[in-house]
């Protein structure tokens, strides 16, 4: 429809470039009645110019043009117009702000799945005496809390010892993300989304536990990342299990005994050289969660 609305007003403008009144008369005046008339008007508006058809040609490659940058303007703000979902320091602000301060000292767990990288609502368990089970389960989506109520599965043992201690935290979920990612890129797993989980180790240290997944939503890897100072603590499914007990105390020696020896210290020294890069990662991402609380 617009090329008709294009032609159209190329043969218009012909029309008034082209047409001359003076040579009309003579046509006219030689011709023999209407029909010399017609004839006339016909060769003074259907004549093209070499003008007239690199108007029309250069008018359609800006059409063209225009949509190209149109369609590619609309791309690149497609993830700006589109809503960010909220961190972990995000959704223990909205505890916080709602079920006041308090409620932060009592945080056993916050978990979240489906992330890209971030995941849509945040589960988060809170120990509640009186509640039953030991233990409250809360949902966070939308910058509130979309659910209250008691978990449904029975706390295993004493909450006691199992609180994170949020003072201790430096590590939001966007920078567990990153530091994960960049350990994920040394192993090669594919993966398109993640899963989060934030709670103690059996020594008491917050720890990120964050599983990457395949696109059929398999479990691809796990990396254990502790909270406080970012070390990569362990991983699953990458670097053939690798944890930082094996770095710290097999020696060299004993990498290079039996058949798979050589092949073990190769393993070791990628896993030993991933656990220095992401501990420059962590100094780039790590953020205090005090400091995020009490921002305002």
């Amino acid at each position: 429809m617009v090329f008709f609305f294009i032609d159209g007003t190329c043969k218009l403008n012909r029309f008034r470039r082209s047409f001359n009144p003076e040579r009309f008369r003579g046509q006219a005046q030689t011709s023999f009645g209407l029909r010399g008339r017609v004839r006339a008007l016909k060769a003074a508006t259907c004549r093209r110019t070499p003008k007239t058809r690199w108007t029309l040609a250069e008018t359609t490659v800006q059409f063209r043009t225009m949509w190209r940058l149109l369609a590619a303007f609309l791309l690149s703000i497609t993830p700006a117009l589109a809503q960010e979902n909220a961190t972990a320091y995000e959704a223990l602000s909205v505890v916080g702000t709602q079920l006041g301060r308090g409620a932060l000292s009592h945080i056993v767990s916050v978990t979240g799945v489906g992330g890209d990288p971030q995941p849509e609502k945040w589960k988060i368990i809170l120990e509640d005496p009186d509640a039953r089970g030991g233990v409250r389960e809360l949902q966070v989506a939308d910058e509130r809390i979309a659910s209250d109520r008691p978990s449904g599965r029975q706390a295993a043992g004493s909450t006691e010892g199992a609180t994170i201690d949020t003072a201790r935290l430096n590590l939001d979920s966007s920078g567990a993300y990153a530091v994960a990612s960049h350990t994920a890129e040394k192993s090669h797993p594919q993966f398109t989304t993640v899963s989060y989980t934030l709670r103690t180790d059996e020594r008491g240290e917050p720890t990120w536990i964050v599983t990457l997944l395949s696109k059929s939503s398999r479990p691809v890897g796990t990396i254990y990342i502790g909270a406080t100072r970012g070390a990569v603590r362990r991983t699953e499914g990458m670097f053939a299990g690798a944890t930082m007990e094996d770095v710290e105390n097999d020696s060299d020696e004993e990498d290079k005994r039996g058949p798979f020896g050589g092949v073990k210290a190769r393993i070791k020294d990628s896993f030993h050289r991933t656990q220095e890069e992401a501990r420059d990662m962590f100094d780039r991402v790590k953020r205090s969660f005090s400091d995020f609380i009490n921002r305002d």
